[in-house]
């Protein structure tokens, strides 16, 4: 169980990381011209944008360093607690833009952080 959260948290990690650093950098105007999926940040100022970015990198950091650093280790399921409210909105805000088909999407994120926070809350939690 262990090796499966660490799998997941991992892959977590770099997926938050790498599209909150890319939400971060990128202008809105160009991140709505990548891709249909992306349409969803003109509903959001620039500013909104690059908040959610950052709020994943923190979130990436967050399900790592604690545990690896053995600093504050109760941070990990919190982070991964905080991706789940993430994702919510989320498939909120696509629900609301009627695009059903990638709320799927969002809601395997919030199952894989849900398993995460699970996991580490309960039984192989880093404290104890």
């Amino acid at each position: 169980m262990n090796l499966a959260l660490w799998i997941v948290t991992g892959l977590l990690a770099v997926a938050y990381l790498l599209g909150g650093g890319f939400k971060v950098i990128t202008p809105k105007e160009k991140i709505a011209a990548s891709g249909a999926s992306a349409r969803w940040v003109e509903d959001f100022s620039d500013g909104g944008v690059k908040a959610i970015g950052a709020v994943e990198v923190l979130a990436a950091v967050g399900l790592i360093l604690p545990a690896a650093l053995d600093i504050a280790p109760i941070l990990v399921p919190l982070a991964a607690l905080g991706l789940v409210l993430l994702m919510i909105g989320a498939a909120t805000v696509r629900i609301r833009r009627h695009e059903n088909k990638l709320v799927a999407v969002d809601l395997i994120y919030v199952a894989l952080a849900a398993f995460v926070a699970w996991g580490r809350f309960g039984p192989e939690s880093f404290v104890g």
